[in-house]
């Protein structure tokens, strides 16, 4: 098997979970457990399934918690922590601070609360062996709008067949929303604002320059994003795991 291309992750864990309140007043987001286990070791987890040696978290919100609980961790992941306690940079803020601990080549960027039960090949495995340098500036994991649990929005993005990506726009309804996941390349982050800004402003330059493109998710993504959600999901993983 050959080693794979992309080795490094970055973690989003800094966010206030404002949306899973009361949940979130005491335990931070990425450590409120989804089936048996915190939020955040299920993205490491399926980090370091996929070949990743590196994350890298970044902490705000309860940080100590979320540091002390990652360094508890023992499966040979390496686990880089960036500090952003002095002031919340969002997602492109976040990223662009940890560029240093990133390193030059392009690497996974996952959501801590990115959660889905996965079809027969792991969806990180596939969405690193789908990435093409060439042709990309990102790849994002996307899932399908109708099918997602707990999501109650109108999408996100319209896919080619070759899998480029646009926005919803006009549409009133979008096949496709973003997972939480996607491959970067660093070089991205050049020309961009001094402290908080979003990934989608990427995303959006991306687009403009025809290259940004998504891999549909196989199985189901699972929006948790509130404390009723949980159960939710906790429901759908025991139903998958009677009825795969």
């Amino acid at each position: 098997m050959s080693e794979p291309s992309i080795t490094r992750a970055f973690v989003l864990a800094a966010g206030l979970g404002k949306r899973m309140r009361p949940v979130t007043a005491t335990t931070p987001k990425p450590l409120v457990e989804v089936a048996g286990k915190a939020l955040i070791d299920h993205a490491l987890d399926r980090a370091a399934e996929a070949g990743i040696d590196t994350a890298v978290v970044n902490v705000h919100y309860l940080a100590d918690l979320v540091e002390g609980h990652v360094a508890r961790r023992a499966d040979g992941l390496r686990i880089l922590v960036s500090d952003e306690r002095a002031a919340l940079l969002e997602t492109g803020g976040g990223v662009k601070k940890a560029l240093g601990l990133v390193g030059a080549a392009p690497f996974v960027v996952m959501n801590s609360d990115s959660f889905w039960l996965e079809g027969p090949t792991p969806n990180l495995a596939r969405l690193i062996a789908r990435w093409d340098a060439e042709a990309m500036d990102i790849l994002l994991l996307v899932a399908p709008t109708a099918t997602s649990l707990g999501y109650e929005g109108a999408g996100d993005f319209v896919m080619a067949g070759d899998g480029r990506l646009e926005r919803r726009g006009e549409r009133a309804v979008a096949p496709f929303i973003y997972a939480g996941v996607a491959i970067v390349k660093p070089e991205l982050f050049a020309d961009t604002p001094e402290g908080a800004f979003s990934l989608n402003l990427l995303f959006d330059r991306a687009i403009a320059r025809e290259r940004l493109y998504g891999l549909r998710l196989d199985g189901q993504w699972l929006h948790v994003g509130t404390p009723e959600a949980i159960q939710a999901a906790e429901e759908r993983v025991k139903a998958s795991a009677q009825h795969p």
